[in-house]
């Protein structure tokens, strides 16, 4: 089987076809190429350069009943085929699992043909004096924002990627995916009046050139924030209302979702085991799943297993309405898989932006970053260090740091008072705003 003058397609169906020819009862390949540009920079230079274009495949096999998944990037003729013969030999030797085989043929059905717009053709002809350049800019942004000479060192990058793949199953599915992604970043650090040296970064993702926050912005934005650390103090223990930044919801919604894994839910170890159609938040709580947003991070027409990509309803007015269920699990609980991954969040946003949002809490806490820390998911506890604002009279007033915060997840999320208009564009997770009630902040 050659590789050398075939497309993906053609290398992801010949190797399936090879992998049924010597004993597998199913298979699916997926085979990847993806190439890769980095430049960073630091403090006047040029500090890296980098760029790299691979290829490989991943292979899922069945075989009498048992199941493994390997990988390879060696794609020769020669190669593969003694690659394969070595995996099923491996996977004779696995245990059985009843429950492994590729997902029904039904659930590859239906799927969209909508343009997703995640391929930007513009990456293909970015130059190297182009990207050198946007990493430059975010430097001199950066120290722009520094009037008193507080800022220690300044590092920057951009990247951009393109990604093809295609998926084979022999029961049936094909599909491909095509995207691009550009990323630029900028950290900063300072040096306080006291010796420490507060850091704060700043970054932009896009599919689109043209989404991403451009460098004189982003960058003086990173030089703000880590600007913004110098004279830190620890506030007082208190029981406060909180607000948290639409770049930091991020880490309080993951540590929710990650408990509604179907993996999660059959070994039960999920604090939301048992709940669903249950008031599991407050009524502001409503988000769905949304695969098919245009130029989003995480859009896609498939799942990694083929299944169709659909909106999932996921919380309805602080109700639990899904479970992330791939095949195997959903064989498992005797459940419809719904899929096994999150996408894109689609969040019901509220009226007002973070300003108004604060102007309404009069007294509290906005939070811009969690540290450190964990949520512990099958009991829903969770303990965050944090750093962010006190906010009196409405509006921001002296950073804050050293602080921590406790509590449990369903007592969290049922103390949701207020949703921003202003989802976070440099996340799949597209958080806004979040405003809390009586939360327990300690210093440390």
């Amino acid at each position: 089987m050659s590789t050398t003058n075939t497309n993906l397609a053609d290398a992801a169906r010949q190797t399936v076809a090879l992998a049924r020819e010597k004993g597998a009862n199913e298979a699916s390949a997926t085979v990847v190429r993806a190439r890769e540009v980095e430049v960073q920079w630091r403090d006047g230079r040029l500090e890296k350069v980098s760029e790299a274009t691979t290829r490989g495949l991943s292979l899922q096999l069945y075989v009498d009943g048992r199941y493994s998944a390997v990988s390879t990037s060696d794609l020769r003729p020669e190669a593969l085929e003694r690659f394969i013969s070595d995996s099923i030999a491996m996977t004779r030797a696995l245990a059985r699992d009843e429950y492994r085989r590729l997902p029904e043929p039904e659930l590859y059905q239906g799927r969209s043909q909508i343009d997703l717009s995640i391929e930007d053709p513009r990456q293909a002809k970015l130059t190297a004096d182009e990207r050198q350049r946007f990493a430059r800019e975010l430097e001199e942004a950066a120290r722009s924002a520094d009037t008193k000479g507080a800022i220690l060192s300044v590092t920057t990058g951009f990247g951009d990627s393109h990604r093809e793949m295609y998926r084979v199953s022999s029961n049936g599915f094909e599909g491909e995916a095509r995207g691009t992604q550009f990323f630029a970043s900028a950290d900063v650090s300072a040096k306080d009046s006291d010796g420490r040296r507060p850091e704060e970064s700043d970054y932009s993702i896009a599919r689109f050139f043209e989404d991403l926050t451009d460098a004189a912005t982003l960058g003086r934005r990173a030089g703000e924030r880590a600007l913004g650390r110098l004279g830190s103090t620890k506030g007082a223990s208190a029981v406060l209302p909180m607000a948290v930044d639409n770049r930091a919801a991020g880490r309080l919604v993951s540590m929710l979702l990650g408990p509604m894994s179907g993996a999660s839910i059959q070994q039960k170890r999920s604090f939301l085991d048992g709940k669903l159609g249950q008031q599991v938040g407050s009524e502001l709580l409503s988000l769905t799943d949304e695969p098919h947003v245009k130029r989003g991070l995480g859009s896609r027409l498939f799942d990694g297993e083929g299944i169709t990509a659909r909106p999932l309803p996921l919380f309805d007015g602080g109700t639990l309405r899904s479970y992330f269920i791939d095949s195997y699990y959903g064989r498992k609980l005797k459940a419809r898989p719904t899929t096994g991954s999150a996408s894109n969040l689609a969040w019901k946003l509220g009226a007002k932006g973070q300003l108004e949002l604060l102007a309404d809490l009069k007294e509290g806490i906005l939070v811009t970053g969690f540290l450190g820390g964990n949520s512990n998911g099958v009991t829903g506890d969770f303990s965050l260090g944090v750093q962010g604002f006190r906010v009196r009279g409405g509006k921001l007033a002296e950073p804050i740091g050293e602080m921590n915060i406790a509590g449990n997840q369903l007592d969290l999320w049922k103390r949701l008072v207020a949703v921003g208009n202003d989802p976070y564009q440099n996340s799949a997770m597209r958080t806004p705003t979040l405003v809390f009630e009586g939360v327990q902040f300690a210093g440390m």
